[in-house]
């Protein structure tokens, strides 16, 4: 028999959701993300630091924030030589609110790959799904770079994203679950809120629902998963993007899969169109109170990794003049 993760391949896309190259050679993902945490995380390690050396080595009297975006190049391209379709590299988090910064940041960002010799359609730029990130995407777009937005917990975030023709939105499920568990304290049935009930689960499917009944072109990819429970429940998602240690334990289990999202799950549970639009968009994320605490809080969480990020680097160009 097949183990879990072979089966899924066969409903969905896979995606390794780390900066770990070894994980990607050893689950052999269609794509990856990575993000300026996971990057953080990696350059901590000794098997990685060389490549923090080698960027402030050849770039000695760069701005900090040019040095980082040639580190996230430095690891997507890597990643490039090893799975064979897209990676998705992000942009600083401090840019959330900020359209023109992070327009200009995006092209940057493509214009090290292409320098490389990548083709801009191996990339996604990764930004946070802010009313400013997504005009930022709509921009993008159309000029044909594609992006990923990141940090989505609302259906309204996901109809903006639509609206911007966004190539891929990353709708998070684990963070979603925890903060309902939070919120429920005692009350909480981890039971009656697993598999398909699962609040997360249930986000990602409501997103999946409307762009299926709506012809909507824009790629779903599930993320932020804390178990497999979740990932077999979103199992017929466009795409899902997993962390070494659940691809793990995907590959140790034996098992089929059954996809749960599909176009007739889709029109069983038809959503109601809802208006795009800034003023749509900031009423209704300010409603959710979920959406609204957790895409300030990963904003904020990201940011304290950028900083982080910054410190390494010069910490490396002071050790390096030294």
């Amino acid at each position: 028999m097949a183990s879990l993760l072979e089966s899924l391949r066969t409903q969905t896309t896979v995606v390794a959701d780390t900066g770990d190259f070894e994980s990607m050679r050893r689950y052999l993902p269609t794509d990856a993300t990575t993000n300026p945490s996971l990057i953080l995380k990696a350059v901590q390690q000794e098997a990685y630091r060389p490549m923090l050396e080698r960027c402030v080595k050849a770039n000695p009297k760069a701005a900090t924030s040019d040095l980082v975006d040639q580190l996230l190049v430095s690891f997507g391209k890597e990643i490039l030589n090893i799975v064979p379709g897209r990676v998705s590299t992000e942009v600083d988090a401090r840019l959330s609110f900020d359209t023109v910064a992070t327009i200009a940041r995006a092209r940057q960002l493509i214009s090290l790959y292409q320098a490389a010799g990548f083709e801009r359609d191996r990339i996604l730029i990764k930004i946070a799904a802010t009313y400013e990130g997504i005009q930022a995407a709509r921009v993008l777009e159309a000029e044909g770079i594609h992006c990923n937005l990141t940090l989505l917990f609302s259906l309204i975030q996901a109809v903006e994203c639509a609206d911007a023709r966004v190539q891929l939105i990353s709708p998070f499920v684990g963070r979603i679950y925890d903060w309902h568990k939070k919120q429920q304290g005692s009350t909480w049935n981890e039971a009656a809120n697993s598999g398909v009930n699962d609040p997360g689960v249930l986000s990602v499917s409501k997103i999946y629902s409307y762009y299926k009944n709506f012809g909507i072109a824009t790629e779903i990819m599930g993320a932020s998963f804390r178990n497999t429970g979740q990932i077999l429940a979103l199992a017929g998602c466009d795409l899902l993007t997993i962390s070494p240690d659940l691809l793990s334990s995907l590959s140790d289990t034996q098992g089929e899969v059954s996809p749960c999202l599909t176009a007739a799950y889709a029109k069983a549970n038809a959503v109601e169109r809802l208006p795009a639009g800034e003023q749509a968009f900031r009423f209704l994320l300010n409603e959710d109170a979920m959406a609204s605490e957790k895409l300030s809080e990963g904003i904020r969480a990201f940011v304290a990794d950028a900083r982080k990020l910054d410190a390494l680097i010069e910490a490396q160009r002071s050790q390096s003049t030294n």
